[in-house]
């Protein structure tokens, strides 16, 4: 949570504060102790290369995390769309009365299972619409459930009850996978080691004389790589924002007239 609770723009802003802090300090550091830099030379170099090896591995473990969880919450979204899709489209042959108010219905849970896609996960606007698809889940099973009692013998209520139950299990892993983050102690790690590396590599530099302006691009591209891992993490609020675009092209056709009439009356 410390770095959820945070926007990318100051996210960013402390990534590169700190690397290139310790940067700074790594080659203050270094010109200080530059008269003994034939007896610390093949220390601080064995030091830094191990440190930079091993924050490279947290970097790629870090951002591997990120980029899994980010294409999971982008195939939920489509999975997701697809079942309502496939509900909608069972519901339009339902028998009356239960045909037209669970269309109306599901029209009215996909507005809000998009509000969910721009909100920030645990937020009050996200708890408000999460408490609206739960009201609309219920009226929707009631609404099946009646139909399936109604007709029990008959096939359409049954494929749209099985529908209707995989839609609900769709939701609720999208909502989970938005509140599904990389743990704050991985980036934690991943900055506290980064910012040791590069202070290290500066300090090594600086006692060679040379490579200044090199480690300050190199600290302020892992910055850019710390953000880019911590941003995929931010779905609903960052610069990397799972698309929508399958839920709002479903809820498009859904405000169509629906194109198979409702079912004769035996």
């Amino acid at each position: 949570m410390l770095f959820f609770q945070l926007s990318s723009w100051a996210l960013g802003l402390v990534f590169f504060g700190v690397l290139l802090a310790a940067t700074g300090l790594g080659m203050v550091l270094g010109r200080r102790v530059r008269h003994r830099s034939e007896s610390l030379k093949e220390s601080f170099g064995i030091l830094q290369a191990a440190l930079l090896g091993v924050v490279g591995l947290l970097l790629a473990f870090g951002l591997s995390l990120a980029v899994s969880r980010y294409e999971g919450r982008r195939a939920d979204v489509v999975s997701e769309s697809n079942a309502i899709g496939t509900t909608f489209l069972r519901a339009q042959t339902l028998a009356e009365p239960m045909r037209s108010r669970s269309l109306d219905l599901l029209v009215h849970y996909t507005r809000t299972a998009l509000r969910l896609s721009d909100e920030i996960p645990g937020g009050s606007v996200a708890r408000a619409a999460a408490a609206s698809e739960a009201r609309d889940e219920r009226q929707l099973w009631r609404l099946g459930a009646e139909a399936l009692d109604r007709s029990p013998l008959a096939s359409a209520p049954r494929l749209y009850v099985e529908t209707l139950n995989e839609m609900f299990d769709g939701e609720t892993a999208r909502v989970a996978a938005l509140g599904n983050r990389v743990p704050t102690a991985v980036l934690l790690l991943e900055v506290i080691g980064a910012a040791a590396a590069m202070g290290l590599l500066a300090a090594f530099l600086a006692l060679h004389g040379s490579g200044v302006l090199g480690v300050f691009a190199a600290s302020a591209l892992v910055a850019f790589l710390l953000l880019v891992t911590a941003d995929l993490d931010r779905p609903t609020r960052g610069f990397i924002r799972v698309p929508d675009a399958a839920l709002r092209n479903q809820l498009r056709s859904m405000t169509l007239p629906p194109a198979a009439p409702a079912p004769r009356s035996p």
